[in-house]
C-alpha cells in the first residue's frame, strides 16, 4: 500500500512511462500540475504523471508551523558544519514512500527504466536522494533549485546500479532560498561520484521560468524515445 497520497494527469490512453513530480517545501501535489501543458510534449504521448503531496509535519526551521514538507529542515545553510543538520531519518522515510510509488508503477506495468523522478526545491533533493539509492537505474533524474542533500554519507547507501540513470539540474543564478552555489556543488559532486549530469542555469530566484520548461520538456522526450 501507498503511503502518500497523489494528483495524476495523463497524456494518451495507454501510458508505457510514468514522471513522478515532487513538490518543494510548503507546497502539495496541486502545485505542478498546471505545468504539463506547457512542456510541448504530444497529447497522445501515453505518460503518466504523478504529483504526490508530502505529508504535514512541523519544520524546525519555520518556527515550528506544521506544513506539507518531505523532511524536517533546520537552516539552508547546507554548507555550514555548524547548522548542517539533517534530518536523515525523515529524508530516508520519504524515500522509500516514494519507491513505494515506484512500486505501485511496476505493479502497473511500468518498468524503471520508463520512469523519470523530478522535483522542485524540497522535492527536488528527495528526488536526486531517492533516485541514487533506489536499488535499479531509472529513465532520468531532475533536480530543480535543489541540492543534494545527506552527500557527506551518500556514497555509504549509493547504488551501483544508478549510475547509468542520466540527471538533469536547473538552478536560478539569483535564487535566495537554496542559493546557486549549492545547486552547482552538488551538480559538481554527482559528477564526481561518475553520473551523466546536464546542468541548466537561468536569470531567475527560486522558481522555474518557460526556457526552463521547454527543456524539461525537450529532456523527458528525449528520455523516453518520444
Amino acid at each position: 500500500m501507498v503511503d502518500l497520497t497523489f494528483e495524476t494527469t495523463e497524456l494518451g490512453n495507454q501510458p508505457n512511462a510514468t514522471v513522478i513530480w515532487l513538490h518543494g517545501l510548503g507546497a502539495d501535489g496541486f502545485d505542478f500540475l498546471p505545468i504539463v501543458p506547457q512542456l510541448g510534449l504530444a497529447s497522445d504521448a501515453n505518460i503518466r504523471f504523478i504529483f504526490p503531496h508530502a505529508p504535514t509535519m512541523p519544520v524546525t526551521m519555520n518556527g515550528g508551523y506544521i506544513m506539507p514538507a518531505w523532511y524536517d529542515l533546520y537552516s539552508l545553510k547546507v554548507d555550514d558544519p555548524d547548522t548542517n543538520r539533517q534530518d536523515e531519518a525523515g529524508i530516508k522515510q520519504s524515500a522509500e514512500r516514494i519507491k513505494q510509488l515506484i512500486q505501485q508503477e511496476h505493479a502497473r506495468g511500468i518498468p524503471n527504466e520508463r520512469i523519470i523522478l523530478v522535483g522542485f526545491s524540497q522535492g527536488g533533493a528527495m528526488a536526486l536522494y531517492t533516485g541514487l539509492t533506489i536499488d535499479q537505474p531509472l529513465a532520468g533524474i531532475m533536480g530543480l533549485s535543489c541540492y543534494l542533500p545527506l552527500h557527506t554519507h551518500i556514497e555509504k547507501t549509493l547504488n551501483p546500479a544508478t549510475k547509468t540513470t542520466p540527471v538533469f539540474m536547473a538552478h536560478g543564478k539569483q535564487d535566495p532560498v537554496v542559493l546557486y552555489e549549492y545547486g552547482k556543488a552538488s551538480a559538481d559532486f554527482i559528477k564526481n561520484l561518475g553520473y551523466q549530469v546536464e546542468w541548466h542555469e537561468y536569470n531567475m530566484e527560486h522558481s522555474v521560468c518557460p526556457d526552463e520548461t521547454h527543456a524539461i520538456g525537450q529532456w523527458i522526450s528525449s528520455r523516453l524515445g518520444l
